[in-house]
């Protein structure tokens, strides 16, 4: 849980910086530990996947787990590097929040549909 918080601490900034246009965002240790937080983030993810036998496309809300994170590293793009304006970054920046908040929700109540889980 810690790289989750870390990892989403980390892009939750430099989305900030992006908008303000800061110089940090070039900064190596920038570049680089994102990806480093993230990698460990999904090694682990898929550790725990195997060992509690829960795989994509077998269980429903792992595998909305699985979609939604392509989403949001899709959207993390657009907002950090790919938006071809200021404006489509910022917009990609605060789906990329209500995707992160759809993933913890699955995690925490197990279902694809957290809204409407029993309980």
């Amino acid at each position: 849980m810690s790289c989750v918080a870390v990892s989403y601490a980390l892009f939750f900034v430099r989305g900030i910086w992006m908008m303000r246009e800061s110089p940090l965002l070039g900064a190596r240790w920038v570049r680089v530990l994102p990806h480093l937080v993230d990698t460990v983030l999904l090694g682990s993810a898929l550790a725990l996947a195997f060992m509690l036998h829960q795989y994509p496309f077998v269980a429903g809300w792992v595998t909305a787990k699985v979609l939604a994170l392509c989403v949001y590293i899709v959207l993390g793009m657009i907002a950090l590097r790919r938006g071809r304006t200021r404006g489509g970054r910022i917009a990609a920046w605060l789906a990329a929040q209500g995707v992160f908040a759809y993933i913890v929700a699955v995690a925490l109540t197990r279902s694809a549909l957290p809204g409407l889980a029993a309980g």
